[in-house]
């Protein structure tokens, strides 16, 4: 990505602000702070039981709302600050739970390192299989590739021509559409099911609204270059709100 431009879905200017537990969070795509007064201490929760996040909430609001700490909140889904989450995402509420129908993603196996040779490049760990066939979302060339656990490579840039057709990824719903990440230009999120997400940045005009379903193949947004200094789509694929590398996923070409 450019270095111009901010990163991670929790970079957000909204005017006029909003209330400090929703400070730099948009209504879809939220950042939460720590809980007042420090860490409290561990808990288990309540082992088995789940939320799906709506929107406008904040991982503070729903820890608030089920009556456990941030802190423990994110440390049972596995989440790190600044604690983004996303409508339709299902939050365990104890320790040992697990997301409804999800299945657990596959682990990178690294065998031991022979005297003498070079440490490798880490692999990023991805599921197996959606389960549906993902489409490339625009025509043109790879400008910036995904980068594990860098904040400023969360998907692929490709480059294209303004008023470019953008199309959906996979079948799916909208999640949001609007304006109000820093970076990001006029932004789609589509959310295909419990798990998966994907979204699609800087484009010159939005044709979908929240709320509104779509087929994949089925153009969503031009192209464009809002928050952005050239004509690209940046296209981020995201696994229970985790980022992963979008080529895993798309038809080789």
């Amino acid at each position: 990505m450019t270095g111009t431009r901010v990163r991670g879905w929790m970079r957000l200017a909204l005017a006029g602000g909003l209330a400090l537990a929703l400070a730099a969070c948009s209504s879809t795509v939220v950042r939460t702070p720590q809980a007042e007064g420090g860490k409290s201490a561990a808990s288990t929760g309540r082992s088995g039981a789940s939320v799906v996040v709506q929107q406008g909430d904040t991982l503070y609001s729903v820890s608030r709302r089920n009556g456990v700490a941030v802190e423990d909140m994110a440390r049972w889904n596995g989440l790190k600050p600044p604690y983004t989450i996303y409508p339709g995402q299902r939050l365990v509420l104890g320790q040992g739970g697990t997301r409804s129908g999800t299945t657990a993603p596959t682990r990178t196996v690294v065998a031991p390192k022979p005297a003498g040779t070079s440490t490798p490049a880490p692999v990023s760990s991805a599921p197996a299989s959606s389960g549906f066939a993902w489409r490339w979302p625009a025509q043109g060339v790879v400008l910036n590739t995904f980068v594990a656990g860098n904040n400023t490579r969360q998907g692929i840039d490709i480059g294209g021509s303004s008023g470019q057709p953008v199309t959906a990824a996979a079948d799916g719903v909208v999640v949001y559409s609007g304006a109000g990440l820093v970076g990001y230009g006029e932004l789609i999120i589509v959310k295909h099911n419990e798990q998966w997400l994907s979204a699609y940045g800087h484009n010159r005009k939005r044709l979908v609204s929240e709320g509104q379903s779509v087929k994949a193949g089925q153009q969503i947004a031009e192209m464009g270059r809002t928050g952005a200094e050239r004509e690209m789509l940046h296209f981020e694929i995201r696994y229970n709100g985790k980022p992963i590398d979008p080529l895993l996923y798309l038809p080789r070409r």
